[in-house]
């Protein structure tokens, strides 16, 4: 197994893109610390899942926007798992919103969780791994937005590319500790994020056609680079990103 006895924090962790990485993860042999924003059945059968599997489970319920929750979600998960191996900062919000009468709250919201969630927690999380001296992962779902733009996404496409710089940044901060830091940036992956807008068959046909493996994405597809960028495989790979869209960005034509 390519994380066995791994330490793994998910933030966003019960559902799309996060259940997917905590369960390849949890496949592979490593223990899930995962934040979630509200108690809810999915948490729990993600629980069950990974427990089933034969690994340790540990929730901590939070908002990843507010600074005090990262250091509460690195207690909690210190206490239950015993440390901290990798961070996987994966919460995050798009609420489809046309720009010229964009709300201020909707941006500032959008910011707050995307952004500023994955730095609090990526800081937290690194702080516990320089305490620990064992070096460790910081891992970012990015978006294939960091490289793209979207009409409706005016707010949405900064914070995924905030999020790959700040992975190329702390990637220079903490190579000296022996912290990877790299971001995965998923193309059209079916979670409940974008579950309304791909309801439309025109617009889903549309994307599929676009995409030269000719399928949209699932979560597990991105769980397994998360796997890769997790283990040893990965050993000198840092301030990198992996674009995971089956060939989306590169189809032009």
């Amino acid at each position: 197994m390519l994380l066995q006895g791994q330490r793994i924090l998910i933030t966003g962790g019960s559902r799309g893109i996060g259940r997917g990485a905590a369960l390849e993860c949890a496949k592979h042999g490593a223990d899930i610390a995962i934040n979630a924003s509200a108690p809810s059945e999915s948490v729990d059968s993600l629980v069950k899942e990974i427990e089933g599997l034969g690994r340790k489970a540990v929730v901590y319920i939070g908002d990843v926007s507010l600074p005090e929750s990262a250091p509460a979600f690195i207690e909690a998960a210190v206490k239950g798992l015993g440390g901290v191996d990798h961070m996987v900062s994966n919460a995050g919000i798009c609420p489809f919103h046309s720009f010229l009468d964009m709300p201020v709250e909707v941006v500032k919201r959008t910011v707050d969780v995307n952004l500023m969630g994955t730095y609090y927690m990526c800081q937290a999380a690194a702080n516990q791994m320089v305490k620990q001296g064992t070096g460790g992962s910081l891992i970012a779902i990015s978006s294939i937005s960091a490289l793209v733009g979207g009409e409706m996404q005016t707010h949405y496409t900064p914070t995924k590319a905030g999020m790959h710089s700040l992975m190329q940044s702390t990637a220079i901060a903490l190579g000296k500790y022996g912290i990877r830091c790299n971001s995965v940036l998923p193309g059209t992956i079916e979670t409940d994020i974008n579950k309304e807008d791909l309801a439309d068959v025109t617009k889903r046909d549309y994307m599929e056609k676009r995409i030269p493996l000719g399928r949209l994405g699932e979560p597990a597809d991105i769980g397994k680079v998360v796997v890769f960028l997790a283990s040893d495989l990965a050993g000198y790979m840092t301030g990198a990103h992996v674009l995971v869209d089956g060939g989306l960005f590169v189809n032009l034509q």
